[in-house]
This record gives structure tokens, C-alpha cells and sequence, in this order.
């Protein structure tokens, strides 16, 4: 794909397209996955593909994703109509088609075909070997995107899935923890972090800080009528600031982010130094478990920035 001829933006754009998929196809098979935030079967299609991306990583299958909506032109290159659409690319061309799979066992079957035709470098002596550092990278950010987009079941098996390939990837370990923790299934994330801290390579690796807070936070859950007695609570006495503390800790436990931080920005604005300062160490402790890149993360921190330096 040629950059002369082409706008700043375009050319950026085939910057990104070459580094993220032409390169990768050198050597290795890659999906690209043509999808959309609002495109409903292309949020259904996406966790069978990274299923079985990551089940063919040691061949030398790669997943790559490309939002139409944010690369126009890459999409207007490749004349997509309609999505999903799904290509599999090999040496910077398209060599098959796959929007049309059906389901997980024709996917495969289309996989293997393709890999028996196709030089693909499973590993530098041809034997099958793990994904690669980046393929790891890639995949995790998968499992975080999808754990920011409140799809936590999606997330747990992506985290899963990496932490069988590298057992000792801390932030796969972390990621888990923390979409057990949004599933509600807190036994299985303690016996997660238990095998963590069992590990002298994970135990102290900062990424696990955020799984610990995560489970911490998640400790202070209470029922409806609890969290509805600590809102009433808190709405009748504003000025009582260990009555607002118990209702955010609550509240975040029962999945009411936003109330939680609203909560506790309030307190901050208020009185920063409450407590030695409670407020704004349990709102960085949320910060921490929700994944300081999540967007919900970025947009909170600045409000607190704002209170904090006007």
C-alpha cells in the first residue's frame, strides 16, 4: 500500500496498517477483523476469533483488529461494505476470505487449510512454539478492552487463555483476578491470588497490586436494602464524612463506579485531609483496580486533578 500522493492523516494511517498487520504477515498468518463499537454481530464474532487465534498463536496465527470507524481509509483500501469482515493476510496480500465461517470448527478448518498451503513460520526451527512477547501484548490488551467495555466474561477467558501461554505475565494473572472480581466470583479470584502470591515471580510484581485492590474493594459489598440504607444514610447528613465513606466503599462493591466516585470527589473537595487524607487513597485504590488506562480511569482522574489544583 503506497503512502505517495496521500494526506498527513493517510499516511499515518498506512504507517499504522504496515507496522500492526503487513509486517506480522511476513512471516505469520494474520486475521484482521474489520469491526465497529456500535456493531452488535461484530461484538459477538470477536470472542470466537480470539479463541482461536490464541489456540493457533504457536503456529503462527495472529489476530489483528481494525476499527472502521477510526481507519476509514484502510477500510475504503480494502473496499469493505459491510462488517464483520474478516481477511486472512499473508505477506501484505489478503489470501482468503473468512467472513462467511460459521462458527468455531469451520473457522479452524479454513485456518488449516490455509496453514497447509501457505510458508508460515510457526517458530525459527519450524517447531511450534509459544506466541510471542508481542502477541502476548496484544492479547492482553484485548483482555482489557474488553474488561473497560463491562464485558468481563470475555475478558476472563482472554486472561485465561494468555496465562496458560506465559505463566508468570503478571498483568494476565492481575487482568483474571480483576474479571473474576466484575463476574461476582470472588472464591475463584481468591484462589487466583493465593497461587499469585505462591509464586515468587508474580508475588511482587507491581501489576498485582491491582488484583489485590480489586478484591479488597470488592469486600465491602453489601445487598440492596444495605446499600439503600447507606445511600439514605449518607444523603441525610452530607457533612458526615464517615457516613459518605461507607456509602462510596459500597457502592464501588456493588458496581456503582460513578456514584462511588462522585462520592468521594464530593469528600475530597470538602475536606482532602479527612482521615489522613481516606478519600482520595480509596479513589486511587479504584483508580488501580479498574486498570489505569480505562478510559472511565482517565476522565475520573481529571476531575480530581481539578479539585486537587484547581
Amino acid at each position: 500500500m503506497a503512502s505517495m500522493g496521500l494526506n498527513m492523516d493517510e499516511q499515518k494511517a498506512v504507517e499504522r496498517f504496515r507496522k500492526d498487520v503487513v509486517e506480522p504477515s511476513q512471516s505469520k498468518l494474520v486475521i484482521l477483523d474489520f469491526w465497529a463499537e456500535w456493531c452488535g454481530p461484530c461484538k459477538a464474532l470477536a470472542p470466537m476469533l480470539e479463541k482461536v487465534c490464541a489456540e493457533y498463536a504457536d503456529k503462527g496465527v495472529i489476530l489483528a483488529k481494525l476499527n472502521v470507524d477510526e481507519e476509514q481509509f484502510i477500510a475504503g483500501q480494502f473496499q469493505v461494505k459491510s462488517i464483520p469482515t474478516v481477511y486472512a493476510m499473508f505477506q501484505g496480500q489478503p489470501v482468503a476470505d473468512l467472513t462467511n465461517a460459521r462458527g468455531e470448527s469451520q473457522f479452524k478448518q479454513m485456518l488449516d487449510q490455509l496453514l497447509e498451503q501457505l510458508p508460515v513460520q510457526a517458530g525459527a526451527d519450524g517447531a511450534p512454539q509459544g506466541p510471542s512477547a508481542e502477541e502476548i501484548e496484544q492479547f492482553l490488551k484485548l483482555g482489557e478492552d474488553a474488561l473497560s467495555e463491562g464485558d468481563a466474561q470475555r475478558a476472563a477467558g482472554i486472561f485465561a487463555q494468555v496465562t496458560e501461554f506465559a505463566t508468570d505475565n503478571a498483568p494476565a494473572h492481575s487482568g483474571l483476578v480483576r474479571a473474576l472480581v466484575k463476574l461476582d466470583q470472588i472464591d475463584e479470584a481468591r484462589q487466583v491470588l493465593t497461587a499469585i502470591e505462591a509464586n515468587p515471580k508474580l508475588a511482587n510484581d507491581p501489576a498485582i497490586a491491582a488484583a489485590k485492590s480489586a478484591l479488597e474493594l470488592a469486600g465491602t459489598q453489601v445487598d440492596d436494602s444495605e446499600l439503600a440504607g447507606l445511600k439514605a444514610a449518607a444523603d441525610a447528613a452530607p457533612d458526615d464524612m464517615d457516613a459518605q465513606f461507607a456509602y462510596a466503599e459500597a457502592a464501588f462493591a456493588s458496581g456503582q463506579r460513578d456514584e462511588a466516585a462522585d462520592t468521594l470527589l464530593s469528600m475530597i473537595a470538602k475536606d482532602r485531609e479527612w482521615d489522613e487524607g481516606a478519600a482520595r487513597t480509596k479513589l486511587l485504590q479504584i483508580f488501580e483496580a479498574t486498570g489505569l488506562e480505562d478510559e472511565w480511569v482517565v476522565a475520573t482522574r481529571r476531575r480530581l486533578s481539578k479539585i486537587l489544583f484547581g
